[in-house]
Order: structure tokens, then C-alpha cells, then sequence
């Protein structure tokens, strides 16, 4: 089946919909693509909120830029820094306009929080599941709009572009095109073709190639994936960030439960199960040091003493103040015998966020002309080595508008190519091929977890670069005899995802931001 849609978006994130908002009209047909429901998305597993400089008087947009510079190691792309950080406010007032909630004080005036790095306190939040209400905002916005057409368990398979005319593409092809996606329908089986004028990646980020993530199940780098194999740039792929406080609770960990770093900002602080605290033996912010600091140091103590945990204690706050500000935290934590009011919250780091991603300027254009990529898919500049906490989803909802006003002066030039050929669903899948795929799936997760974590060496990086290798080679060879499903598509682009990081990883010389490597220490202390 050919269907056809001026402006087709690949996810239904923060990214996604925000973009699908701002171009949907009458005379402009929207198609997003959810890969499960419009409610799982990595957006509404966030908890601490959305960094914006709100309060003028104690705050200032330069104060954020050095924030961001800082806990970026100087890698971010200033012209990036600067359009977030100033754009920030508006894009806040798009989102309460959409039907976001954010706390208030009685005042009116917004319950600001501070998160490590930050000089300030300038996260709005919604208690401490912000990331669902805004999923929540937007999902009743777009399903309200008449102009966009929302697909469920729809998954993007491939990238159309000359390629699929017959025309050699490499990565040296100037003027590469795209003209929409195959999509694999799960009612009927089939690969159909989406044809668009503009097409809009916003697939999030990558965390279920590791053991232990915060990202849901369907966190494969699909986006990423897709762009590189029709052979878009993507960079800084190195550069992925471990929360250092996810819930340690063996069984949960995909999703691992996110213990928000608003607590640590609310006054938390790390110790080691026997109540030590340890944070003053690697930065002068303690609990507060940016997250790769943090992570690093929670790995190195678990290490040196044997331990699959550490703790983060908040029972010296006022118990009701906690179970106001963290209720979701609370209960959760209740529901497995622990009562953070009282005990402490064993915590462990985990795959949470991917800095790098398809190389896109201050437009949210990528290297292919029509393809745009905005959240976590995307890498602008703005994270540099580190992510600084809450600046991810206003990233978003900025570069969403700055891709939809550079397509709606544009899109109108564009015509559909209706020479697409058909997607070939030639093959079959067995029963023992699912097992297969299945396992691929455990032995990449298991690679990236011991070779390509938190500390890294050469030794390390070449063993798993020569793992995905022979995974890669298999993979391919199955993909081209058997139908198009999730399980295989999803592995396929694991294993893409997971070589990016490893290769980038290797060619990176340095310790830098979250890629620290024995072979270049950048610190006189060490993390092994």
C-alpha cells in the first residue's frame, strides 16, 4: 500500500509531537508513526523536568550557557547552547499552551528545582513525573487535531532515497534525498510505502543495547540506524550518558526505575551501604558534580568494594516535605519494602541518554535534504560530552520549532516521488530464527554493558568492535531471507547502533565528557 502525507514524523516523543503540532493545518496532512502506543516514549520516563531560565532575577540565560558548556567538557557547539538556552522560555510557554501543567508556589510563579550542574534553581517540573505530563499534554493536543493522522504499532523499517531507484549512494553522494519510508504494518504483515514531502526522525535514543537502562524496550536506535545505513552523518556516539541513580531492583531492568536527580538536588547524598559518603573524594560539588563525574565514582566504589549497589540517603529531610515533592518515587520504593523517609535507596548507574546522534545544523536539518531529526536521535551540539541535567527535553521542543518554521518555507517546493518501488516481502521467519534474533539481542546487550560502559580501554573496545562484527555479518544475512518484522528489524539496527558507539569510541584518543578510557586518563584519580 502507498500512502502519502506531506509531512511524515517517525516517533511521537516530546520531538515528534511538538513538530507534528506546529506544521499540521488544513492544507498540510501529518502522519506519525508510533512504533507501540503514542504513551511509550522515552519522554514520559522522565522525572526531573525541564531546564529553562524562568526567574530573571536570580537567573540569567549566560549562567545557563556555562552550565551547559561546563558539564558539556567545552565540546558543545556554542551557536547550539545559545539558541536552546534563549529559545527556552518560549518553548515553555508552547508547552502550556498545549495543556502542560508545571508546578507552581501559591504566588503563581513556577516551583523551580536544581539539578547537579547547575548554578541555579531553574527546572520546572510536574512533582516528579514531569516527562508523563508533558507526554500527557501532547498526546490529548494531537489526537484533537484533525490535521494529523496517528499510527499505532507502526514500525519505520527503512529510509526511501535514489538508493531505492537504483542509484549508488555513498557516503561521498552529494544531494542525497529522502522521500519518506517503508513501514511495516503488524495488522497485515506487509511493508507499506509512506511517501512525504519532509520526513522528521524523532525516534529517541539507544539504551536497550545495555543490560541495565532507564529507556524502555523499544529504545534500539531505530533513527539512528535508518539515517547511517542511507548514509546520513552521525557523531559523538561515544558520548553516552549513564544516570548514576537508577533503582537497583534485580529484575527490573528494562526499564530500570529512575531515582530523578531532583532528589539529589533536594539534598540527597550518596553512600556506601555502611552509611560512608564518598563523593568528597572526587569533586568539590559532591552529590551535585555532573553526572559523568557521579556515575563514574558510583562505578569505581562498587568496584573497590565488591558491591552491586550504593545508596542515596534523603531520611535526614523532613519525611513529608519527601513524600510531597517525590510521591511517585516514594510509592514505588514502598511497593518493594523500602520507605525512603526511613531507609536508604539502593541506586546503581544505567544506560540513560545518548549525547551524540545524527548530525543536524540549527535548523534540525540533517546531511540528507527533506530528512530532519530532533530529541535524542539527533546530535546538535548542544550536550557536547555530557548532558547537563533537564536539557534534553527543552532541546526538543526548541529544535521542533526550529524545524517546523524551516519546513513550512520550504515543504511547498517539494513534490512526491512516485517512482518508489514497492517494499520486497519476499522470505519467511521460523521459529528458530525468533529464538536466534532473541538471543543476538541478550549477546548485545551483554557487550556493550562489559566492553563499552562507564570505563573503557582499547583492549576492551576492539573485543566488542569484533563481536558486533561477526553479529552484524549474521544479521545481514538473515535480514535478506526472511520477512520484515520488529524482532529482526530491531536487532538489525542494535547492532548498527552499538558498532557507532564502539568505532567512535575507538577513534576518540582522549578521555572526554562520559568517555573515559584507561588508555588516556584524564584525571590524577582512577576509575577502574
Amino acid at each position: 500500500m502507498i500512502r502519502k502525507f506531506d509531512y511524515l514524523v517517525i516517533g511521537s516523543g516530546v520531538a515528534g509531537m511538538s513538530f507534528a503540532l506546529q506544521v499540521a493545518d488544513s492544507r498540510h496532512k501529518v502522519a506519525l508513526l508510533c512504533k507501540t502506543t503514542i504513551d511509550e516514549a522515552n519522554t514520559a520516563k522522565a522525572q526531573g523536568g525541564v531546564a529553562a531560565v524562568t526567574d530573571r532575577v536570580k537567573d540569567n540565560f549566560e549562567k545557563h550557557i556555562k552550565d551547559t558548556m561546563i558539564a558539556g567538557d567545552y565540546i558543545s557547539d556554542p551557536k547550539a547552547v545559545e539558541q536552546v538556552v534563549k529559545k527556552a522560555p518560549e518553548g515553555i510557554q508552547r508547552l502550556v499552551d498545549w495543556g502542560v501543567r508545571f508546578d507552581c508556589k501559591e504566588d503563581g510563579s513556577y516551583d523551580l528545582h536544581r539539578e547537579g550542574g547547575h548554578s541555579e534553581f531553574r527546572i520546572l517540573h510536574h512533582a516528579d513525573d514531569s516527562g508523563f505530563e508533558i507526554q500527557r499534554g501532547l498526546i490529548e493536543a494531537v489526537r484533537q487535531h484533525p490535521d494529523i493522522k496517528v499510527f499505532e504499532n507502526h514500525f519505520a523499517v527503512e529510509i526511501i532515497t535514489q538508493h531505492h531507484l537504483g542509484i549508488e549512494v555513498t557516503r561521498r553522494t552529494p544531494d542525497i534525498e529522502c522521500y519518506g519510508a517503508y513501514v511495516l504494518d503488524p495488522d497485515t504483515g506487509k511493508v507499506d510505502t509512506f511517501l512525504s514531502k519532509v520526513t522528521l526522525l524523532a525516534t529517541g535514543g539507544i539504551g536497550a543495547i545495555y543490560k541495565t537502562t532507564t529507556n524502555p524496550d523499544i529504545a534500539t536506535g531505530d533513527g539512528i540506524a535508518m539515517a547511517y545505513r542511507a548514509k546520513a552523518t552521525v557523531q559523538d556516539m561515544e558520548f553516552v550518558q549513564f544516570h548514576p541513580t537508577a533503582l537497583f531492583h534485580p529484575g527490573e531492568t528494562h526499564p530500570a526505575y529512575l531515582i530523578t536527580e531532583a532528589m539529589r538536588g533536594y539534598g540527597g547524598i550518596l553512600r556506601l551501604p555502611n552509611g560512608e559518603e564518598f563523593m568528597q573524594k572526587y569533586d568539590k560539588r559532591l552529590s551535585l558534580a555532573p553526572r559523568d563525574i557521579v556515575a563514574r565514582a558510583i562505578d569505581k566504589e562498587m568496584k573497590m568494594h565488591g558491591l552491586d549497589h550504593v545508596c542515596l540517603d534523603v531520611t535526614h529531610k523532613d519525611a513529608e516535605q519527601t513524600k510531597m515533592h517525590f510521591p511517585n518515587i516514594y510509592n514505588k520504593c514502598l511497593s518493594i519494602g523500602i520507605d525512603i523517609t526511613k531507609d536508604y535507596i539502593p541506586v546503581c548507574p544505567s544506560a540513560h541518554y545518548l549525547c551524540g546522534g545524527i548530525k543536524v545544523d540549527l535548523n534540525a536539518q540533517t546531511s540528507i535534504k527533506r530528512l530532519y531529526a530532533v530529541g535524542e536521535c539527533s546530535c546538535t551540539g548542544l550536550h557536547g560530552g555530557n548532558r547537563l541535567a533537564s536539557n534534553s527535553l527543552i532541546e526538543a521542543v526548541v529544535y521542533a520549532d526550529a524545524a517546523a518554521r524551516h519546513v513550512m518555507q520550504n515543504a511547498d517546493g517539494y513534490t512526491f516521488n512516485t517512482k518508489i518501488p514497492e517494499w520486497n516481502d519476499d522470505g519467511t521467519m521460523t521459529n528458530e530464527e525468533k529464538v536466534l534474533i532473541a538471543q543476538d539481542m541478550r549477546e548485545v546487550e551483554q557487550i556493550m554493558s562489559n566492553y563499552v560502559g562507564i570505563v573503557r580501554s582499547d583492549l576492551r573496545l576492539h573485543r566488542a568492535w569484533q563481536r558486533l562484527d561477526l553479529l552484524y555479518e549474521e544479521t545481514e544475512e538473515l535480514f535478506k531471507r526472511v520477512k520484515a518484522t520488529k524482532d529482526i528489524c530491531e536487532l538489525r539496527n542494535a547492532i548498527n547502533v552499538a558498532y557507532l558507539v564502539t568505532r567512535q569510541a575507538i577513534e576518540r584518543k582522549e578521555s572526554r565528557g562520559l568517555h573515559y578510557t584507561l588508555d588516556y586518563p584524564k584525571h590524577a584519580y582512577d576509575f577502574k
